[in-house]
């Protein structure tokens, strides 16, 4: 067993081990910071379905209310009627068919990638490069589109692609930890609605299995999914 440094053994030490709503967690995990840097703050959301089974798959997106404390640089590839209108809405690299090209050999300085339909043809030859990154523009996640500034402006005001993982668990950012409590909460919240609203009609028995909220050095703590599963009555 690996041994944890005094640390994280400390902050651990400050998260009761019990499951707490999504807002007592969230402070909790504020309360046991020790790292010296801006941690980002993750939800890991364990789901009652068989990824393995098409009709099973979970995935969607959703605009965080107070974004994500960074900004993501977006690439649109689209063809020249519409490269105009992407540089006007603040994309960071525009291009068509030299930037797949420029990919091809290696290029991958962007965090998200728009395209419109009529490029597909030319970007389906990045499906091995974009794909294992999750970068590949997707109509389902609103990245294949030809209303490119709607695309880049949910992009740059903190939206998430969230995805179930072949063990059955969406891992996803809802910002960073010197947020306020509050927008934590908002974001975390924002999240699991979308989580929630996204099940398959073929998921059988209980949805939320496990839900942990965690910042990128400290200990995780444990979500009341019982508390999840009323507010999604109302």
């Amino acid at each position: 067993m690996p041994k944890h440094g005094k640390k994280f053994s400390a902050g651990a030490k400050k998260v009761a081990a019990k499951p707490h709503t999504l807002p007592e967690a969230v402070a909790t995990m504020q309360a046991a910071k020790f790292a010296k840097f801006d941690e980002t703050v993750e939800l890991a959301m364990r789901l009652g379905v068989d990824p393995k089974h098409a009709d099973q798959m979970v995935r969607g997106t959703v605009v965080l209310p107070h974004g994500l404390g960074t900004s993501k640089s977006v690439l649109v590839i689209a063809g020249a009627d519409k490269q105009k209108e992407a540089q006007e809405a603040g994309a960071d690299f525009v291009g068509g068919d030299e930037v797949v090209e420029k990919i091809l050999g290696g290029w991958m300085e962007f965090d998200a990638v728009v395209a419109t339909p009529d490029m597909m043809r030319a970007v389906g030859r990045l499906g091995k490069v974009l794909g294992p990154r999750g970068l590949m523009p997707n109509p389902k996640t609103g990245t294949v589109t030809p209303n490119v500034a709607q695309a880049i402006k949910e992009i740059k005001a903190g939206k998430v692609e969230f995805r179930v993982d072949k063990t059955g668990i969406i891992h996803a950012p809802v910002g960073k930890m010197s947020f306020p409590t509050q927008n934590l909460i908002d974001n975390a919240h924002a999240l699991v609605d979308s989580v929630v609203k996204a099940k398959p009609p073929a998921a059988k028995g209980k949805y939320l299995k496990s839900v942990t909220v965690s910042s990128t050095m400290g200990p995780g703590v444990t979500v009341d999914t019982a508390h999840i599963d009323e507010r999604a009555k109302h």
